[in-house]
């Protein structure tokens, strides 16, 4: 067991804050807080009792709290209340006013509290839930209520409090290999329990010592490979050499499409890009992928960044990495943790080891050994995608590809990179980020929201990728997936409101009228709603496509705007925001909804119009 483990326990805990909602006794917002133990299962409900909560915190201080947006809320509201601030003043200025913590509860760091989160940066936890399939009903108890709750009321809020903490284990649960090696990773560098809210970039500046420095205003002064060899696509080469003079770091989008082995290929500060869209072939197809592309260009090119003495401890990580991968052997996780940490570093303001020059030269540097690999092969071979770190083609033989292999090895051997070789035997490609790709044992990869497989923190229309993949893999017809289904969860569609908008609506309907334009004095046709539609109370919405005829859509609407149709969801719909894990296909289920929408992903997929054809009246 961890030694930052031994003799804690792990309580996880969510917050519920009225700001609005003063209470008569004290003039302080309402606030409740759920506390759960994760092994004994114990739960512990506070509700407006700063004493209760300062004993309680008092018995467990030494223990991890673990929460959902935790590091960025809940810690502060805790905080704030052990240090006399008001919940809701705490909650409005984290929220309305955007502040971050530090800056709403100053004292914060004097409170010991040992807190991880474990947020996903991409979701909400309702957003989770729904993937899960669990409950994500709201409470019915609005957040800007103003006066005394009733005791149904604030029941439904305390059982909306337990439901969110009993999520966040879910989530912990689903994705805990990434807390042990967060774990792991402080125990194999001695870091004490204080650092147990850092994240993972914060504990790799850490681990390799950076020191934040005021660097020259050098961003585009890039630093390039002596390695580079490159004859054919020397205007590559040159438009870098040129981003100094003609760009700056203004400048939303800055790239350069030119052709590279008879792809349109985007050249760009973030990575390099091309592909043969609609691309199906069957035969000896390879991918060539340089191995740690990024730790590897920061190694052997000196493009550590300037704010740590050397590279040593940052080669020895990457090289013990290597070896305990090479073994199997767990610990690998967690120093992967550093070695994919340090160049995402590298340009955020904030963290010790930003450098934007080096993430710059080590980008820069990436795309143009690429260039130069991808002219010494393409004689040989029919490239059709090119991205950031690695290369695919196809070959007519494998005397040929013993040829690529050996122009490969010189390759190598002078750019001190190694390629990783895997073998295929059918591709299916929509485009460089898109695509899927077969092996001879049948086994598959794919990249894209299309085909990925899908995990159950991202489970959204998951029939729809399972029938995609059999009809490019097994050859099976789309409808044969989607009919023989009877899990109702596989059909969800997740949709969120974001704060842009007013409310969400369902059942909308509209009308076309014929006014008279002022200007022109012809009548156009205008789009008129209907004022009828049910306002729904929830942010978070599991849809399915429905065949009964008195169901509408779902819309979202803005202040004083007319109601949007969410995107991707269908003309009539139910929703379904209960548990639907155990749950089976109604009747009224629209099978062919999904079949469609299936149909027009395998037809871009393939190059074919999903325009509809007008007919003769």
């Amino acid at each position: 067991m961890s030694e930052l483990l031994k003799g804690r326990r792990l309580i996880f805990f969510d917050f519920e804050v009225l700001s609005k909602l003063k209470m008569p006794d004290t003039g302080t917002s309402y606030w409740c807080v759920v506390f759960i133990d994760y092994e004994s299962k114990g739960m512990r409900i506070i509700k407006n009792n700063v004493d209760e909560l300062r004993s309680f915190y008092n018995t467990c201080k030494n223990d991890i709290f673990i929460g959902y947006n935790s590091r960025n809320y809940d810690q502060y509201i805790f905080k704030g209340l052990l240090l006399g601030l008001d919940a809701g003043y705490i909650s409005d200025q984290l929220i309305e006013h955007n502040k971050k913590g530090y800056q709403v509860v100053p004292n914060g760091n004097k409170v010991q509290f040992y807190t991880y989160d474990c947020t996903n940066k991409f979701n909400s936890l309702k957003q989770l839930e729904a993937f899960m399939g669990s409950e994500i009903k709201e409470s019915d108890v609005p957040f800007n209520i103003s006066r005394l709750l009733t005791e149904d009321e604030e029941r439904d809020l305390i059982k909306y409090c337990i439901h969110d903490v009993k999520e966040t284990i879910n989530v912990f649960e689903k994705s805990k290999g990434e807390f042990d090696s967060h774990i792991t990773l402080m125990d194999m560098n001695n870091m004490g329990i204080e650092l147990m809210s850092k994240t993972n970039a914060q504990l790799t500046a850490i681990i390799l010592e950076a020191e934040k420095k005021k660097l020259p205003d050098d961003e585009f002064d890039f630093i390039y490979p002596d390695t580079i060899d490159i004859n054919k696509y020397t205007n590559v080469v040159e438009w870098f050499e040129g981003v100094k003079y003609n760009y700056s770091s203004d400048d939303k989008k800055i790239e350069y499409i030119c052709d590279i082995a008879g792809m349109e290929a985007t050249v760009a500060l973030g990575g390099i890009h091309a592909a043969t869209p609609n691309y199906s072939e069957e035969g000896i197809l390879v991918s060539a992928d340089v191995a740690s592309l990024y730790p590897a260009l920061i190694l052997e090119y000196g493009l550590m960044t300037r704010t740590v003495e050397s590279d040593a401890k940052f080669r020895a990580i990457r090289d013990k990495r290597l070896e305990y991968k090479k073994a199997k052997n767990p610990l690998q996780a967690p120093l992967k943790i550093v070695i994919n940490s340090v160049y995402g570093c590298f340009g955020d303001q904030y963290n010790a080891l930003c450098d934007k020059r080096m993430m710059r030269s080590v980008c820069v540097a990436g795309q143009l050994l690429l260039t130069d690999l991808v002219e010494k092969i393409e004689p040989y071979c029919q490239i059709f995608n090119l991205n950031t770190d690695g290369v695919f083609f196809k070959v007519d033989s494998y005397e040929t590809l013993d040829k690529i292999k050996e122009i490969a090895k010189e390759w190598e051997t002078r750019t001190r990179l190694d390629l990783e070789w895997e073998e295929y035997v059918k591709v299916i490609q929509k485009d460089v980020n898109n695509y899927i790709i077969v092996d001879k044992d049948g086994k598959y990869k794919g990249k894209g929201a299309y085909v990925k497989d899908l995990s159950e923190l991202d489970y959204d229309l998951p029939i729809v990728n399972e029938a995609l993949v059999n009809y490019f893999v097994h050859e099976t017809p789309l409808e044969e997936t989607i009919n023989k289904c009877t899990e109702l969860h596989k059909f969800q569609k997740i949709v969120k409101l974001t704060s842009a908008y007013k409310y969400a609506m369902k059942d909308c309907t509209f009308s076309k009228k014929k006014v008279l334009n002022e200007l022109t004095g012809k009548m156009n046709t205008k789009t008129s709603w209907d004022e009828n539609g049910e306002i729904l109370q929830d942010k978070t919405f599991r849809v399915f496509a429905s065949l009964d005829e008195n169901d509408g859509g779902i819309f979202k609407r803005k202040e004083d705007k007319n109601p949007e149709k969410f995107a991707n969801t269908p003309e009539k719909c139910f929703i379904d925001n209960g548990d639907v894990r155990e749950k089976e296909t109604p009747d009224k289920l629209d099978r062919q909804f999904y079949i469609d929408l299936a149909q027009k992903r395998v037809n871009q997929y393939l190059g074919v119009s999903n325009r509809k054809k007008k007919t003769d009246k």
